[in-house]
């Protein structure tokens, strides 16, 4: 999910500028739809990273690979089968998630594109979040730096050179994640790595897909209620403020989701440090390690919050220069904004008991935020 909240922030800039405001609005469309596929994706990358992490502290290293290689073969299964569903029935889920007449041939030509390369995306994801439970977190960052920053390059080529507009963006995202995933695979074909691929452990083995589906509930659950809130909002939006009013928001979940980015990387840095050493039964280092997740946390979600009270329209307008566009964002921002430091201790703590294998407290914990109270 944060890489591809980064990827959408990253074509919202360049398509608001270089394409238009109604461009822009296609995305907020389309946000919730990655996201669902995102979903997908942590359910297998999360579950299966923690239970790598576990398998790790206890030393059972041929049962970790065996969850490396299940984690692979998932991956390319959900990727094709939410991929191809997508693209069959593309028009009226984008239509179900709000686009109007004026915004889904945007919103159709960049996921059509984006779904195509849906395998790529989930695998990137998947070995990423793999990555950090084989002790390699700088690699891990390395590759989502990596990834952007192509994103960077590519989009403004993409869009004003070649003239491929919306659709240049997405062809540039996929692009950036085929290049890092063949790094990734190259990474763990390492036969010297502890943690490593070979063909006996791609094969899905139920007990273990059990186990990785059982973890990796709760931030799919989390996701999936998030985006069912977005597309409830995309259509009150279009209902009662129309195009623009659909941008706005787009613009401020994007923008609060800069931040939340924040908390994710903590979170994920915190995973297998503290999944490790639960598993070895180090309970007074995984104190300290979640101690220190929720402070920065917290800290960080409030500085978030005072930026964009205090910064607000320099922050839309990175977004666009629409003007009847800036004034909706503004407002709604600062609304979104209000309970930011609330989440940083909430999301770190629902991350730790799906760390750990607690998945019911862990799912009640991100349904309570996205359902039973809705905080932003």
């Amino acid at each position: 999910m944060t890489a591809s909240s980064l990827y959408n922030m990253v074509d919202s800039i360049f398509i608001g500028h270089g394409v238009g405001s109604m461009a822009l609005a296609a995305l907020g469309i389309t946000f919730p739809f990655m996201n669902i596929g995102a979903a997908f994706g942590a359910a297998v990358g999360v579950g299966g990273s923690t239970l790598m992490s576990l398998r790790l502290g206890q030393r059972q290293y041929e049962k970790a690979n065996n969850v490396l290689g299940n984690m692979v073969a998932l991956n390319i299964i959900m990727g094709l089968l939410v991929g191809i569903v997508s693209i069959i029935f593309l028009d009226p889920i984008l239509r179900f998630f709000g686009a109007s007449d004026q915004t889904l041939p945007h919103a159709h030509e960049y996921m059509f594109i984006l779904l195509l390369g849906n395998v790529i995306t989930h695998l990137y994801l998947g070995l990423n979040a793999a990555l950090r439970s084989a002790s390699k977190p700088r690699a891990a960052m390395i590759a989502t730096i990596v990834t952007v920053v192509l994103n960077i390059i590519l989009d403004p080529i993409f869009i004003w050179p070649l003239h491929m507009g919306i659709k240049g963006a997405a062809i540039a995202t996929v692009i950036a994640q085929a290049v890092v995933l063949c790094w990734q695979l190259w990474i763990f074909s390492r036969q010297r790595e502890l943690l490593h691929l070979a063909w006996r452990y791609i094969k899905p083995v139920k007990t273990i897909v059990k186990d990785i589906v059982g973890i990796g509930i709760s931030p799919f659950a989390m996701q999936i209620t998030g985006c069912v809130v977005a597309i409830f909002t995309n259509n009150l939006l279009m209902t009662h403020g129309g195009d623009l009013a659909v941008g706005a928001y787009g613009i401020a979940h994007r923008l609060g989701f800069v931040f939340f980015m924040v908390i994710m990387g903590i979170c994920q840095g915190m995973q297998p440090i503290a999944g490790y050493n639960y598993g070895a039964r180090n309970m007074d280092r995984v104190k300290r390690v979640v101690r220190l997740a929720i402070m920065v946390s917290v800290i960080s979600m409030t500085a978030g919050w005072l930026i964009g009270e205090l910064f607000t329209g320099a922050c839309v307008r990175l977004f666009t220069d629409d003007t009847a566009l800036i004034d909706i964002a503004v407002r709604g921002i600062r609304i979104n904004m209000l309970v930011f430091p609330v989440i940083g201790y909430q999301a770190t703590v629902t991350n730790f008991f799906q760390t750990i294998g607690k998945v019911r407290i862990s799912i009640f914990m991100s349904l309570s935020r996205q359902l039973l109270f809705l905080l932003p």
